[in-house]
């Protein structure tokens, strides 16, 4: 069984109104999800699921889910703020969205087989995609068996100043422990370091596993995650700021022992446009790889 690759696109109306951010940044004005789903169809998964908001359904079937329709399944799945368990409604004043986790539960109808979770407009690389299949495809009926990409903290820095980074802890088994969220990490003196809680550069190998959020699942994660977040409304339902993040419930089924999370190494640089100033080194990396011809041009 094929797995499937997961994307979670509902954020992308509310940040950048319309579809605007779905630039052209690849020499042949490929977009980065672009290069996801192509390095997804090679590394051999088998259907493409879309989590996006309603109001932006139309523009999204037309500029996107029509270009990838002949090369892979594809679906697409809603997340908006009124959907809750029962007996849970939104607080009036809310217009954050729930988080990632809460994305990845609008799946839980379209997939039945082991799949990889990857945000819209990032860039993983392709070695990412194929050391996720292949584990994937070794778990099939498995159950409370994941997986996430450990990008090498040397591989994810930005040129612009500091970035936020999960730094993983793994046991001797190379399966997770927990994620701990550095808020900033740069380069200092050529060595990776983070500033610690009282206000110190603690330096940190090149190849430090961290966490962008890539993640493998199977489907018994979905029941977890509808359990998990009914606690989470009872306690945060009339804060408007929480979210139900991946890591949230990551970290309780590794503490309560309920699942392992295999940390799977990448050579891959990952990328992104976090800033508008991230675009020229993104555009320039992206024909960078064009030109070296680890990708054709145009890519489809």
């Amino acid at each position: 069984m094929k797995p499937t690759l997961f994307v979670l696109a509902a954020g992308m109306g509310s940040r950048y109104g319309g579809l605007k951010q779905l630039d052209g940044l690849g020499p042949g004005g490929e977009t980065i999800m672009d290069y996801s789903i192509y390095d997804a169809v090679n590394a051999g998964f088998g259907k493409l699921v879309f989590v996006i908001r309603k109001s932006f359904e139309e523009e999204f079937r037309e500029k996107i889910v029509r270009k990838y329709e002949q090369k892979i399944p594809v679906e697409l799945v809603f997340q908006e703020l009124d959907m809750l368990p029962e007996g849970f409604t939104p607080h009036p004043e809310r217009v954050k969205p729930w988080g990632t986790n809460h994305a990845v539960m609008m799946g839980k109808e379209v997939i039945h087989e082991p799949f990889v979770v990857i945000n819209a407009d990032d860039f993983y690389g392709r070695e990412s995609f194929k050391v996720l299949a292949d584990f994937l495809t070794t778990l099939q009926e498995s159950e409370n068996k994941y997986c996430m990409v450990g990008y090498r903290v040397g591989n994810t820095l930005s040129e612009s100043g500091t970035v936020a980074r999960g730094v993983c802890e793994t046991d001797t088994n190379g399966n997770l422990t927990g994620v701990v969220e550095r808020t900033q990490v740069m380069r200092v003196d050529g060595k990776v370091s983070y500033k610690d809680e009282n206000d110190h550069w603690v330096a940190i190998d090149d190849h430090t596993p961290v966490s962008m959020n890539m993640w493998g699942f199977t489907p018994d994660y979905f029941s977890y995650s509808d359990e998990s977040f009914v606690t989470f409304l009872n306690e945060n339902a009339d804060n408007l700021k929480a979210e139900f993040f991946i890591p949230l419930l990551v970290n309780q089924l590794i503490q309560k022992g309920t699942a392992t999370v295999k940390v799977l190494d990448t050579p891959s640089k990952w990328f992104g446009v976090t800033y508008a100033d991230d675009r020229p080194e993104v555009v320039a990396k992206l024909k960078n790889l064009a030109d070296s011809g680890v990708y054709p041009s145009p890519l489809w």
